[in-house]
């Protein structure tokens, strides 16, 4: 508005040219309608300002002015198509700087236009009221029947909903049958998790910032003397855990050289490019033992840098990607003479659809275990790559080439938690194995198959990873914990945002929000602060299964699952919240599954997870129990 309001007063003068008092028209009419647009959008934004998040009495008239600007639309868009015809009229002979100071305009017009339309599209929730149909009040009104027939239909418009979003997102991939089974899933998972609260995203941000500074003063508490034993060192069982911490430093290599050239980029920037080019013309081991896309090399090679082993090393490799079906690739590790099958982590759509087919499935084990509950999509990934290892004859192969060597299953993430399952089914056939699952997901295996796997599986976890913390039933408590704070907290929302956005960036004192009226002025507020209930539209199944313990004959559609094996957890010493800090020393212990049983916020709830990270903390701790040695 200000550009075009210069440029009308600079040229006022210099509009007597042939089809110059159109454009003068143009101008003064796209002036006056950016004016009554800015005036809508001011009190759009200062209407939003009022009151808090579960008050929303003061923002009663939003409605009306949200309106007024989308009406705004019609004639913004008119008046787009009027200067676009207008500037593009051969019989307008005015001065070339006015003209092209008008095309500007038009082109931003058009610009602004098509990026509102875009967000609309994006944010706009096509279920909107029928949310409310979940209330039981509603459902009182109505007959059993009715009601009944009605919540099935919102239930199924909103798995619709969430499916187009899915496929909209994995438009690039080649969809087949899996494919959509696994939408449909996955859409059922979203709409019962996303279905009861009535948040908007900017909700859940102030929300999680909210939980992340409680969560930091809890921490700044002195801890009681009951709780310092608990975690002292000396009750935890320390005897192999530098023997441990050295075989995870080495076999992390592994886990992430399955990454294959986006890991090693990403690690070496500025040289990973032209060392991988110099390798890509070599010669490569024959076809029969590379299958999927490789061009160029570049995997293999990368590869082979990560890790240093030769050619001949390899027995099989993999770089074959669907959903359900995931690389890997078996090595011979001379060093510590090892079968190494590493599984690749998440690095593709068809992964991420992978991951997030978090059904429970069962996993019987014979003369071992029964009724175990696994990860169904991570399940299916595991029997892809049993099949490939037993059918195919690759484990028979490695142990002809080396019948010494023990089987050892390693992977990161994604790649970690079918490393276990893996690991689980082959147990039976080859005893002496061993995995390390490196950052593995957190809803992963039911309580008897976690406790089982404690003989030969060592999950490796790094400070407070989002990932292994990540469970239904953990994120149904998430979402009880964001509802409670913001709907008990009595400020607005932009103040939350502003001072947490400033407590992330630049640290500070946790803020003492308050959770009760506090000298503001009584008619201020038109209505009472609303309770926690007012955000949630009703309690999902899973959320019921986690207050409702005393109904045994009605298993929760989510049950509890949790990390394999026995868990190393690696916490930095001198913890520094900033993600600039420099020189980071850690420490590590053994650990129990219920310490990962909540999600913990926290600037590195993702950094912690990534592979580079885990390896740098890993080796990190080998060094330094090495230095002690020698010393």
């Amino acid at each position: 508005w200000i550009g075009i309001l210069v440029l009308y007063t600079v040229h006022k003068g210099q509009f007597n040219c042939p089809g110059g008092g159109l454009l003068h028209s143009y101008l003064l009419g796209l002036l006056i309608l950016l004016a009554s647009i800015i005036c809508a959008l001011s009190a759009l934004v200062y209407v939003s300002m009022q009151g808090t998040i579960s008050n929303p009495g003061p923002r009663k008239s939003l409605p009306k002015i949200l309106y007024t600007r989308l009406l705004l639309y019609f004639p913004e868009f008119i008046w787009a198509i009027v200067g676009a015809v207008w500037v593009s009229d051969n019989s307008v002979q005015c001065e070339r700087t006015v003209i092209n100071g008008i095309i500007g305009t038009v082109i931003a017009s058009w610009i602004i236009i098509t990026f509102t339309i875009l967000g609309v599209v994006i944010v706009f929730d096509p279920l909107g009221g029928k949310k409310t149909f979940y209330l039981p009040e509603v459902s009182r009104n109505l007959e059993s029947s009715q009601s009944g027939q009605l919540l099935y239909n919102v239930k199924s418009s909103a798995t619709r909903v969430w499916e187009k979003r899915i496929r909209l997102l994995c438009c690039c991939i080649v969809q087949d049958d899996d494919h959509r089974v696994a939408f449909t899933s996955i859409a059922e998972l979203f709409r019962n998790y996303f279905s009861d609260t009535d948040l908007v995203p900017s909700d859940i941000a102030a929300g999680l910032i909210l939980l992340h500074q409680e969560q930091d003063k809890m921490e700044n508490c002195p801890k009681e003397p009951e709780e310092v034993l608990c975690h002292s060192p000396s009750s935890l069982v320390t005897d192999d855990l530098d023997v441990e911490l050295e075989n995870a430093a080495h076999y992390m290599l592994f886990a992430a050289a399955a990454y294959g050239w986006p890991y090693y980029v990403y690690t070496n920037p500025y040289t990973a490019l032209c060392k991988l080019n110099g390798d890509c013309c070599r010669n490569r081991p024959t076809d029969s033992d590379i299958t999927g896309s490789d061009r160029h090399n570049f995997h293999f090679g990368s590869i082979l840098k990560i890790t240093g082993l030769q050619y001949r090393d390899f027995i099989h490799i993999s770089f074959h990607n669907k959903i359900y079906e995931i690389p890997f690739f078996v090595a011979l590790d001379h060093k510590k003479e090892a079968i190494v099958v590493a599984v690749r982590g998440t690095l593709s759509f068809e992964d991420i659809l992978t991951d997030l087919s978090a059904d429970c499935e069962d996993l019987t084990l014979e003369d071992v275990l029964e009724n175990g509950f696994v990860h169904k999509g991570i399940t299916q990934a595991a029997n892809y790559i049993y099949r490939k290892l037993i059918n195919d004859g690759i484990l028979n192969q490695a142990f002809t080439i080396a019948p010494e060597y023990k089987l050892v299953i390693v992977g990161h993430s994604l790649g970690g938690g079918t490393a276990s399952i893996l690991a689980i089914m082959l147990r039976n056939s080859f005893p002496t194995l061993r995995c390390y699952a490196f950052s593995p997901p957190g809803g992963l295996l039911s309580k008897s198959l976690a406790d089982y796997t404690k003989h030969f599986i060592v999950s490796v976890i790094l400070g407070k990873d989002l990932v292994a913390r990540l469970s239904m039933p953990n994120m149904e408590d998430l979402k009880r914990r964001i509802v409670r704070i913001v709907a008990n907290c009595n400020r607005p929302k932009y103040q939350i945002l502003l001072r947490g956005c400033w407590y992330e960036v630049f640290g500070g004192d946790p803020d003492d929000f308050p959770t009760e009226l506090d000298g503001r002025s009584q008619d201020a507020l038109t209505q009472p602060l609303l309770a926690e209930e007012s955000l949630m539209v009703h309690r999902s199944p899973s959320y019921n299964a986690l207050e409702e313990e005393s109904n045994l004959n009605s298993p929760p559609q989510y049950p509890h699952l949790y990390l394999p094996g026995k868990i190393i957890h690696i916490v930095e010493e001198c913890s520094s919240r900033r993600l600039c800090s420099s020189d980071i020393k850690y420490t590590a212990r053994w650990s129990n599954e219920t310490v990962f049983s909540s999600i913990l916020i926290s600037p590195k709830m993702i950094t912690d997870h990534m592979p580079d990270v885990v390896l740098n903390a890993l080796n990190s701790l080998s060094q330094e129990h090495g230095s002690c040695l020698s010393c």
